[in-house]
């Protein structure tokens, strides 16, 4: 059996077994039961964790760091899905999202049709992936602008190739596709980022949002209360802009120009239930269990990092 039917077989069988896999429209409409209103949970990006170990080390060291999930990224091939689907289940650590891959080499927005066809098989393995792991969530930058793809473009040609060659599939596997904004150009504000959602009228299309992606042109906590219920998940990172020079830096938590207790009390106001995952440098064991507090000073609402007094 070639990888791919092994692939759609294992696929098949978590769709027949898994009881983490839920309709959108229950997330709409009431917590999941490991979520209660208002109950956030801790997860790290798997693009955090040393790479030269297995994935039962690395789920076993975000566990012992203190997350709860894992935020994994597309793969094809069947035997390292297998493993990861082992992996979780050995460590506890549910996967909670899968980052789709090929939203920026391969944009929906592309005046290509090729170009287009490889990008929606890429998320259809993504979305499989989430089936296989217990994911209810892919993320998918939906459009690019550049040179050749217009502002208009970008949105109509995305929301015409999600309404009907991925909310289908979707549907079926019942995940929801998580739109992010992102450093491309586009859904710049947050009265767009609303409108482009609410605009494809489906239970499987959200807001993923990464509050340190607005912080160059806005403010996290303005996007979050614009958003509201349409939020499924979040990235968590810092950003510093020095405009005098020109500079910016991607920051750990608490060391940039975030406000944090201002986003967590935005969290609060819509009742923002689910996962929150950092997505800043990787490092051993000492530096995530670091971040993971930080999570928590943050969650407590707290500012995340702790000044060390001098003398």
């Amino acid at each position: 059996m070639n990888d791919r039917r092994m692939f759609l077989k294992l696929v098949a069988g978590a769709v027949a077994t898994s009881g983490q896999v839920r309709p959108a429209a229950a997330f709409l409409q009431a917590p999941a039961p490991a979520q209660r209103a208002g109950v956030i949970r801790k997860s790290v990006l798997i693009s955090m964790l040393p790479k030269e170990r297995s994935y039962a080390e690395r789920f076993a060291l975000a566990r012992e760091a203190g997350f709860e999930a894992i935020e994994m990224r597309t793969v094809t091939a069947e035997a390292e899905a297998a493993a990861i689907r082992q992996a979780s289940l050995d460590s506890g650590l549910r996967v909670h999202s899968v980052m789709n891959e090929d939203h920026w080499r391969l944009p929906l927005s592309s005046s290509d049709p090729d170009v287009v066809t490889r990008s929606v098989r890429g998320m259809e393995a993504s979305l499989r992936n989430a089936v296989l792991w217990g994911a209810d969530t892919v993320l998918l930058v939906p459009a690019v602008v550049d040179a050749a793809t217009s502002y208009r473009d970008a949105w109509t040609r995305s929301q015409r190739v999600i309404r009907e060659r991925l909310l289908p599939l979707a549907s079926e596997l019942k995940v929801i596709i998580g739109v992010e904004e992102v450093w491309n150009k586009f859904l710049l504000s947050p009265l767009e980022f609303a409108r482009y959602v609410d605009e494809m009228e489906s239970p499987w299309l959200r807001a993923y949002f990464d509050v340190g992606n607005v912080v160059i042109h806005g403010y996290p906590q303005d996007w979050i209360r614009t958003l509201g219920a349409r939020i499924v998940k979040i990235h968590l990172k810092d950003f510093n802009f020095d405009r005098a020079n020109g500079r910016f830096a991607w920051k750990n938590l608490g060391e940039g120009d975030i406000d944090w207790p201002q986003v967590r009390r935005a969290l609060a106001d819509i009742g923002y239930s689910g996962y929150v995952t950092t997505e800043v440098s990787g490092g051993d064991a000492a530096y995530l269990k670091d971040l993971s507090a930080r999570v928590d000073r943050f969650l407590a609402g707290e500012k995340p990092s702790v000044e060390v007094k001098q003398g």
